[in-house]
């Protein structure tokens, strides 16, 4: 597996697979040609399906018109290439055929591109030898620490200063969601709901807030996401509020310390990464389960670290974080990171905490595994139509695009 840098991206919203992976692609590809006057770019599949929902056409243009370079789009989002829905060519334009520098790349999830099979681009070695839960939970056992330790082995001591920018630029995106107000943009005209929620949290009995403060820390981070806003992957930009959220109620609610907080983020990375490495944390490849059921699992883990819970009670809070996502369709309306990802952000951060709570219950055992799920969850995946895979095609988009 990657380093945990890889997984936990900061960047602008709304979208890591459809706008931080398409500039990052578009940024090398101008790097090669720079005085270059005119790019054809070629959107295939998911991308020309919810790209411009998603604003991919804006975050290429942005890299490839740095000088004033024309930039042209081709959006066939009834053509999906082999290896990923979300394909894209970049070429030159208005040369000869034979000096087109035709680039086939691919955005696979969380802001990582792909030129096909074994091909991550731009980011280091695998650090990781444990590629697996079950393998990472033996290890524990061997050698008595925690799994937050298992990340520390293989990053060294260097991955807490990253962390600490990581949980800076969470609670940075909260308490900017709970400040802005208005109307989101886009044709949905949704307005934001984080800072109602915060306000409205106070009149409530304290058994209720807790819910209450939850959801308005997620739609806040969501929100911002969806304005395009600073945010982390975690894993995603379109599953961003979830784990934010539940990690910053806790550390105001409990008084937990930084120190204990990045151990969380660490232990939250490790599940993210297996799932990234044996399976997708893509909407368009495996549906919404591979971006809010990971953040709930990631969520659910840390929680329950946070708590004390033992290393197989953190595998099973995140198992059942990540089973009962099992077949979300990603749908979203318009093609925009709004209706329902934003709400199902503050529900998957609310889920977390009672995972981590049924985990405590027990002692940790269970039939089904993290990394049964893991795979499960894959073939999920590859089985929905594509209709429910980010092409806005079916499910609540549909019934969105019927009733405006």
């Amino acid at each position: 597996m990657k380093s945990l840098r890889e997984l936990y991206k900061i960047g602008r919203g709304p979208s890591s697979s459809h706008t931080m992976g398409p500039q990052k692609a578009a940024t090398m590809y101008f790097e090669r040609h720079s005085e270059a006057r005119a790019f054809k770019v070629t959107l295939y599949g998911s991308l020309a399906a919810t790209g411009k929902g998603h604003l991919t056409d804006v975050a290429i243009k942005d890299a490839l018109s740095v000088r004033g370079a024309r930039v042209d789009f081709d959006w066939k989002s009834d053509v999906v290439l082999p290896f990923h829905p979300n394909g894209m060519k970049f070429s030159l334009a208005d040369v000869p055929e034979d000096q087109r520098d035709e680039w086939v790349v691919y955005s696979i999830g969380g802001g990582t591109i792909s030129e096909g099979p074994g091909s991550l681009l731009g980011e280091g070695a695998d650090i990781y030898e444990l590629n697996t839960i079950a393998d990472i939970l033996q290890w524990c056992r061997q050698t008595g620490r925690s799994i937050w330790e298992y990340a520390l082995e293989c990053e060294g001591e260097q991955i807490w200063d990253y962390l600490r920018d990581v949980w800076n630029a969470m609670q940075e995106s909260v308490e900017r969601g709970l400040n802005n107000e208005g109307v989101l943009q886009g044709p949905l005209h949704l307005s934001r709901k984080a800072a109602t929620y915060y306000v409205k949290v106070s009149g409530y009995k304290p058994n209720l807030q807790t819910r209450g403060l939850v959801f308005s820390y997620a739609l806040a981070v969501s929100e911002e996401n969806a304005s395009g806003g600073t945010v982390v992957t975690a894993p995603t930009c379109g599953s961003s509020g979830v784990l934010p959220a539940v990690l910053y109620h806790i550390s105001r609610g409990h008084n937990f310390s930084e120190k204990r907080i990045l151990h969380a983020l660490a232990t939250a990375g490790i599940f993210g990464n297996v799932v990234k490495k044996n399976a997708s944390i893509s909407g368009a490849e495996v549906g919404c389960q591979g971006e809010v059921g990971v953040a709930c699992a990631m969520a659910s883990a840390a929680t329950c670290q946070l708590f004390g819970g033992t290393p197989s009670q953190i595998e099973y809070a995140a198992e059942m974080g990540l089973e009962h996502h099992l077949g979300m369709t990603c749908d979203p309306v318009c093609g925009l990171v709004q209706i329902p990802c934003i709400e199902r952000n503050a529900m998957a951060a609310a889920r977390a905490l009672d995972a981590n709570l049924y985990a405590s219950f027990s002692d940790g055992y269970h039939r089904v595994s993290f990394d049964e799920v893991v795979q499960v969850m894959k073939k999920t995946g590859h089985d929905l139509p594509s209709l429910y895979k980010e092409t806005s095609a079916g499910g609540l988009a549909g019934i969105g695009l019927t009733h405006p």
